[in-house]
């Protein structure tokens, strides 16, 4: 059985929880990060990206030495929500990241075939367009056919409304999930903005929610999906990735 010359390595680093980089040159993991491109809420109040849960595993996924790719489903700027406002060290840990927030992909440009995973930041912009937007829904689709990791945190799950399993049911049908939950959106006073509250939707398509107090730091994985609550878990969201990436590169590359 032939294993690659960096399998030990991330095998360690995965045994240690160490974000260690995963790949050798050439062989670097490729990660969407599928943001929203929602600037409004139906009554017009401004809306967008969390910067908080792109930034923190957008950090994390280049330390680790992840190819990143970064999509909207029209491609462009990503908006982001004026509420997520970065403190002056914020600014200056995540400036590269902020780059990355212009001149984003369109999603009907993105070559699932060459992706490792995908992980969808929050914010309530999901809510507006990733939630019923039908290349997404595909993309999802297709990756969980391929077995790929597929993520996301706090409104990010709304990505996961229209994307289904391969038994047709709803790709959440039976799965553990986070989400930003409903006591939460009531807690931040948008319940009544949202076009429907994600962890009820989330529950009525089957999927099993397991949530914490408000605002505590919470992620879960069940097989290829993971998912966190709130802004909080991103970080941890972004470390169950990439442990999840670790065990597959250090798989065999060849059958015994």
């Amino acid at each position: 059985m032939k294993v690659p010359s960096f399998s030990l390595k991330l095998i360690t680093a995965a045994l240690l929880g160490i974000a260690a980089p995963l790949a050798a040159a050439g062989e670097k993991p490729r990660v969407l990060i599928l943001a929203t491109g929602a600037d409004k809420m139906t009554d017009g109040k401004p809306t967008g990206l969390w910067l908080e849960e792109f930034a923190v595993p957008y950090n994390a996924f280049t330390k680790a030495g992840f190819d990143i790719v970064v999509s909207t489903p029209k491609g462009g700027d990503v908006p982001v929500d004026p509420r997520s406002k970065p403190t002056p060290e914020q600014t200056a840990e995540w400036a590269d990241a902020s780059k990355k927030l212009a001149g984003t992909v369109a999603i009907a440009d993105v070559d699932a075939s060459k992706l490792d995973a995908v992980f969808v930041p929050g914010g309530h912009g999901t809510m507006f367009d990733l939630a019923t937007d039908e290349g997404t829904a595909k993309l999802l689709t297709t990756l969980n056919a391929d077995g790929k990791i597929i993520a996301a945190v706090c409104h990010g799950p709304a990505a996961l409304v229209g994307a289904k399993g391969t038994d047709g049911k709803p790709l959440v049908a039976g799965k553990t999930v986070a989400t930003f939950t409903d006591d939460e959106e009531r807690a931040v006073k948008l319940d009544k903005e949202m076009p429907f509250l994600l962890e009820s939707k989330l529950a009525e398509l089957g999927a099993k929610i397991d949530k914490k107090p408000n605002f505590t730091a919470h992620a879960v994985r069940d097989g290829n999906l993971i998912t966190g609550q709130n802004p909080p878990s991103s970080e941890l969201v972004a470390d169950l990735v990439i442990k999840a990436l670790a065990k597959k590169s250090a798989e065999p590359t060849e059958k015994p």
